[in-house]
């Protein structure tokens, strides 16, 4: 056995210790599949073993789910082509039986929690009798698969529910959301919670003591689920019914994942429990056979990793981590900054051109962090915390930093003039990045005598909530400075992508096209009800008009007159300018002067502006709602395929990353890129070149998308295996 070493002391007591080669953390594969196979054979078979336990030999956790590579190879085949469902249900309930055999050996087998136990790794723990848990703050339990596209599917769908209730499971269950310690055994999804380090001993002990503990309860003739369950149960049926219309309004009907597993919970429940998994295995396999899946896993898990990990690091550079970074601007950008440098245990010296606003972007540190009291954050903690931040409106304060990230205003003159003066205090050699969300780093470069040590450093707001940071490359940036901008972003818990220099960058530049878009729409006098609940339904987090109030619309006018002051005659115009001018005009800045697109009562929910249909009269005839979402997503797709061709992008992983993560970009498609491969490049233009007819070049498909159509190649795959497809 390579994954899991069998030792059996003196009582009988089988100790089954994983610890899966090559892994960080424990994961399902096809090794640990056989290894576990033959364990429980010996268990079974062996009659001088009593009873057994499970624990994990790496100090990162139990055991975390599915090898995602090796689930990766279920969904592939030889000639390209996805496999059916049939084909899928054949492999997957391979784990679902193996599972079952485990509780269903004829001996107690309890597990030793210690550490991160998620998806198939608290599915197994599930099918032991006794799940016994070292309490740390560190360990996490759960079943979070929906978030990456599909539903437990060894067992977890059905075991959960007859452990907590229908009600309970379902809601840890659809929103992903996972179990501390405590709040576990509470619910009873645990036996016992135990001082860390202690679970393997207690779990021995509970065995030697309960040598006939080897049934689960739903296999006790007369089980009941917690709660009831069943067509003539008013709880389930309750639960049931509730359930679905609340998840079909929160996925928009865009998520398969969701509905699969309401439909294994409801008909596992009125079934005995070998035919639930079998059940469940079937409703897993449909979900995995369809691309969404595939594409979730790639983008928001493997990817994420991927990028976290430094894929886009240069390996010949040292480790640079920041010891004390100079953080210029102490607005709500340099304040969120500061706060999670000085989380992540940086010393910071927070720097404004007023001590009183140096002083008040500390106090925002105060107030975020405040707010964690009790949630993971101590009255201690917090203050060792503040006590790194040291507000400042002198220059000279700087010296010792070893990074430097400026936010002040979005004006190319004042942002030379701080570089200028940061330069003349820590020298050219200390690595500089700016946190621009619009403006060519190449040209903010000049004002730093290393260009090749400047670099852009977009974050998104709110600081301390948003997981991505843009990396920006100017024409000099050099590979020091791309360390040590990654190692930054890593050592605060972000997900970083690189991408090239353009205005706008890749993010901001395809991001406003969602939001120009909504005002071209309101221009042609279109329903902006219609234009906010388009939005949503392909699956952005709030409407165009909604976001662009959020972000302000004065911003966007910004943006939109100093592009045109930069690039005179080559500024293409827009109607959407005309449209964010009017509003300007008019004072309705968005929601930072509480009226734009809405009108935001002090007291009251905030509501459409009823007064868009006097300054944009309604259109007599309206598209459906489908026209309206594919001009809304076609818009951002060819935006993303113009950042691939110019090189402003360099890989589809961080354009769908970025998207994703960094705009809101509907995840369940994986990214614009999954998007586009997955529909068909030569739809993509076919479509595109349709609107372009209707609504302008701004929907015009790049000369590279027609190349791909023309010779069947994908941003992902290559040609032969998707014309298969």
């Amino acid at each position: 056995m390579n994954s899991i070493t069998i030792s059996t002391d003196a009582d009988g007591i089988a100790t089954l210790m994983i610890d899966v080669p090559d892994q960080s953390m424990n994961v399902i594969g096809p090794d640990f599949i056989a290894d576990l196979d033959a364990a429980i054979t010996r268990i079974a078979s062996d009659d001088a073993i009593k009873g057994a336990v499970i624990a994990s030999g790496k100090d990162s956790g139990f055991m975390a789910g599915m090898d995602l590579k090796y689930f990766g190879s279920m969904l592939a085949t030889s000639d390209g082509s996805r496999p059916q469902p049939a084909a899928i249900f054949d492999q997957v309930f391979v784990l679902n039986q193996l599972f079952r055999r485990l509780e269903t050996c004829g001996k107690p087998v309890a597990c030793a929690i210690e550490g991160t136990c998620v998806g198939g790794g608290f599915e197994l723990a599930l099918a032991c009798h006794r799940r016994i848990v070292g309490d740390s703050p560190k360990t996490q339990l759960g079943l979070p698969e929906i978030l990456i596209g599909l539903f437990p599917g060894g067992g977890g769908s059905q075991r959960l529910p007859r452990l907590i209730g229908v009600q309970a499971a379902l809601m840890y269950m659809l929103q992903g959301k996972l179990f501390r310690p405590a709040e576990a055994a509470m619910l009873k999804a645990v036996d016992q919670v135990v001082p860390q380090g202690t679970a393997l001993e207690t779990a021995r002990e509970w065995v030697k003591a309960n040598p006939n503990a080897a049934s689960q309860p739903w296999d006790v003739k007369g089980f009941k689920f917690p709660g009831g369950a069943g067509g003539f149960n008013p709880a389930f049926v309750q639960t049931m019914v509730g359930a679905l219309p609340m998840t079909l309004k929160q996925t928009q009907r865009n998520m398969n994942a969701p509905i699969a597993l309401l439909s294994a919970v409801y008909e596992g429940a009125i079934l005995p429990f070998d035919r639930a998994i079998r059940v469940e295995s079937k409703y897993f396999a449909r979900v995995a056979a369809d691309p969404q899946a595939g594409n979730m896993i790639r983008s928001l898990f493997v990817n994420k990793q991927a990028a976290e990990r430094g894929a886009r690091r240069p390996k010949d550079q040292p480790k640079a981590p920041t010891m004390k970074l100079a953080m210029l601007g102490a607005g709500m950008m340099g304040a969120g900054i500061a706060t999670v440098a000085a989380q992540a245990g940086m010393e910071v010296i927070l720097f404004d051109r007023d001590i009183a606003y140096a002083q008040k972007g500390k106090a925002h540190v105060e107030s975020v962090l405040s707010k964690r009291l009790g949630k993971g954050m101590t009255p201690e903690k917090l203050a060792a915390t503040l006590a790194r931040v040291t507000p400042t409106a002198t220059y000279a304060d700087l010296a010792g930093a070893d990074f430097v990230i400026e936010a002040v205003f979005e004006d190319v003159a004042i942002k030379a003039e701080v570089t200028k003066q940061v330069e003349a205090v820590l020298g050219p050699d200390v690595i500089f990045g700016s946190n621009t969300s619009t403006l060519p780093i190449t040209k903010l470069a000049g004002a730093w005598s290393k260009p090749e040590n400047f670099i852009g450093v977009h974050f998104f707001s709110p600081v301390e909530k948003m997981p991505l940071v843009e990396i920006i490359l100017g024409k000099q940036t050099g590979p020091a400075a791309i360390a040590k901008a990654l190692d930054f972003v890593a050592q605060i818990k972000k997900t970083p992508i690189v991408v090239n220099d353009s205005r706008g960058f890749y993010t901001s530049r395809c991001f406003g096209t969602y939001v120009q878009e909504g005002a071209e729409l309101v221009a042609e006098g279109i329903n902006p009800a219609l234009i906010e609940n388009a939005g949503k339904q392909l699956g952005m987090p709030v409407g165009p008009l909604a976001v662009s109030d959020e972000v302000s619309i004065e911003l966007g006018y910004k943006v939109m007159t100093a592009a045109k002051k930069e690039l005179g005659d080559a500024y293409v115009a827009q109607c959407s300018d005309d449209v964010m001018t009017q509003m300007v005009e008019l004072d309705r800045l968005g929601r930072k002067n509480a009226k734009g697109w809405y009108d935001y009562p002090e007291n009251g929910k905030k509501a459409l502006w009823p007064g868009i249909a006097d300054l944009f009269p309604r259109a007599e005839d309206q598209p459906d709602v489908e026209a309206v979402k594919e001009r809304l997503l076609y818009r951002q797709l060819v935006e993303c395929a113009r950042c691939f061709e110019e090189g402003v992008l360099e890989t589809p992983e961080d354009g769908d990353i970025g998207a994703i993560f960094g705009w809101g970009f509907a995840p369940y498609t994986g990214g614009p890129f999954a998007h586009m491969d997955t529909v068909g490049i030569a739809h993509v233009v076919a479509v595109l070149d349709r609107l372009a007819a209707t609504h302008g070049n701004r929907f015009a498909p790049t000369a590279q998308l027609r190349e791909m159509a023309s010779t069947g190649s994908t941003f992902y795959r290559p040609a032969p295996s998707r014309a298969a497809a």
